[in-house]
């Protein structure tokens, strides 16, 4: 009995059923390194998300300084008595509109007057002033033709998170 092998046993053995497990496993072999490995546009795309997170939290630690120093100004006129004695009405129309911006509101030009803690006259004068600085623009309102809005420019949000890197605030 030199060869027990059955003829259909023998016809496996040269290795034809051997070549589909080695493709199969060459494809997953090819598989798992693609995910070890990944693309240019996977790590490129991980890389942005993590700037936007270190962005979304340098604008949030950025509105809570905002909203404290706007809250702080109005509570320093309320206990002093006098809102005058402190008036910087370009500073709280950028607070304002600042806070405004980060919250995804609008703000009309009379609502920017009444943020600046000052006359109406004087509100207006400071954004006029604000805005031949590059800080703030005005636009007509798309949904009410007769109100105008204000805002920052990038330039005025990009010195106001300046002006918060620079005190080193950290919440």
């Amino acid at each position: 009995m030199a060869d027990s092998a059955s003829p259909a046993e023998s016809e496996l053995v040269p290795g034809s059923y051997l070549q589909p497990l080695a493709d199969e496993l060459a494809a997953i072999a090819a598989k798992l390194r693609d995910v070890a490995s990944p693309s240019a546009d996977v790590l490129e795309a991980a890389n942005n998300a993590q700037r936007t997170q270190r962005l979304e939290r340098s604008e949030r630690r950025y509105l809570a300084l905002a909203r404290q120093a706007y809250a702080l100004r109005r509570k320093r006129a309320a206990i002093f008595g006098n809102p005058e004695l402190f008036g910087e009405p370009a500073w709280d129309i950028l607070l304002d509109l600042y806070i405004a911006q980060a919250e995804g509101k609008p703000v009309s030009v009379s609502s920017a007057c009444i943020g600046s803690a000052a006359p109406p006259t004087t509100g207006l004068r400071w954004l006029g002033v604000l805005a031949d600085e590059g800080l703030v623009v005005r636009e007509n309102d798309a949904d009410d033709n007769r109100r105008v809005l204000v805002r920052l420019t990038r330039t005025g949000i990009t010195a106001m998170e300046r002006f918060f890197d620079s005190i080193g605030y950290h919440a």
